[in-house]
């Protein structure tokens, strides 16, 4: 592997441990109904036997600023929908109307808030760490691309330092995500 393709290789992961930040980021409650919020769960379905996203099960919309609307495809499963968001880390109670739901967005209390504000700081750092350890291989390829004869010694030391600066670029990147999403979930 040549370096050029190692930096892109090194940047591109990066990036997409930061895209995975937002995407989760996406899930982390605020004020308002959005089908991100309950998108990704897990729901386990009796009659198929499996577990499956749940907007692979249904359509989610927002059709009002503080309730989500889920219209189940299979009306069999709408009692499993209902338990899976009623039992996810999100604390909401959807109420059955035929074959869709509808799930109200309670205001967030001051200690829900500061809740939130701790799990978005968490997922931050997992993502801090997945940039970490993309640096980890950035700087192991160049050790190897050294004794390959591929990279001279400053050669290494330059391939380093432009995988530093884009750790430092994307763990900054990761930091200014988190200050906007601590603003979004402590606004009332």
């Amino acid at each position: 592997m040549d370096p050029e393709t190692a930096i892109l290789e090194t940047e591109d992961a990066m990036e997409k441990a930061v895209e995975y930040l937002l995407h989760e980021f996406a899930t982390v409650r605020t004020g308002k109904a959005s089908p991100g919020l309950i998108e990704n769960i897990d729901v386990h379905i009796h009659s198929y036997g499996s577990v499956m996203k749940l907007k692979q099960l249904a359509v989610i919309s927002a059709p009002e600023a503080r309730l989500l609307e889920v219209k189940v495809f299979d009306p069999s499963t709408t009692q499993d929908v209902e338990r899976a968001i009623r039992e996810s880390r999100l604390g909401l109670n959807p109420a059955a109307a035929g074959s869709s739901l509808r799930v109200p967005i309670p205001e967030l209390s001051e200690e829900r808030r500061v809740q939130m504000v701790k799990l978005v700081k968490q997922l931050a750092e997992e993502a801090k760490v997945r940039v970490r350890a993309v640096r980890k291989e950035g700087m192991d390829a160049a050790k190897k691309m050294k004794t390959d004869n591929l990279l001279t010694e400053d050669g290494q030391k330059d391939h380093e330092a432009e995988v530093q600066k884009l750790t430092d670029k994307y763990i900054k990147a990761i930091d200014e995500h988190v200050v906007a999403k601590e603003k979004e979930v402590m606004k009332v």
